[in-house]
């Protein structure tokens, strides 16, 4: 039976999403931080997305809900992200698959999806002061869950 549709694959793969996708969620934050705090754009959706859902919040529920998106997508976007490192073991870098797929992450969603949805000028129209932050953290995203996540890939490919 191919190990995929094993039962204790999927309970696996929930637990390598929850621990990889919380770790890469806090390494995440720091680097954020630093670029807001040098006046870049930065988490340009997430407030709007949590506007849209629940409406104007104080500050107070709106950085709570804020924290809880954060996890919440990071622990949606590991799910496809590991399933391609086991794709991908031992013929592709892990550090590259992880890098790459922060970039596409961050192309597709970020930089054309998000800012279609909600009207708003692409960063690619907005210039390199917008694009680059949201593009290194999003690759640093990806490469933190290629690290963490080795042993689980290891386990399951053998």
């Amino acid at each position: 039976m191919n190990p995929i549709f094993k039962k204790s694959f999927v309970s696996g793969l929930l637990k390598e999403t929850l621990r990889s996708g919380v770790i890469a969620a806090l390494v995440m934050m720091p680097f954020g931080l630093v670029f807001k705090k040098m006046g870049l754009r930065m988490n340009e959706y997430g407030p709007k997305t949590i506007q849209l859902i629940f409406g104007d919040l104080q500050p107070g529920p709106q950085i709570t809900f804020g924290i809880i998106e954060h996890f919440l997508i990071s622990w949606m976007v590991a799910v496809p992200l590991l399933l391609v490192l086991l794709w991908t073991f031992k013929r592709i870098s892990a550090l590259l698959v992880g890098s790459l797929y922060g970039i596409v992450f961050y192309v597709i969603m970020n930089s054309l999806a998000l800012p279609w949805f909600f009207g708003d000028p692409t960063p690619w129209q907005l210039g390199f002061e917008t694009i680059y932050p949201s593009l290194l953290v999003h690759t640093i995203y990806g490469l933190s869950v290629a690290l963490t996540s080795r042993a689980f890939v290891v386990r399951w490919t053998g």
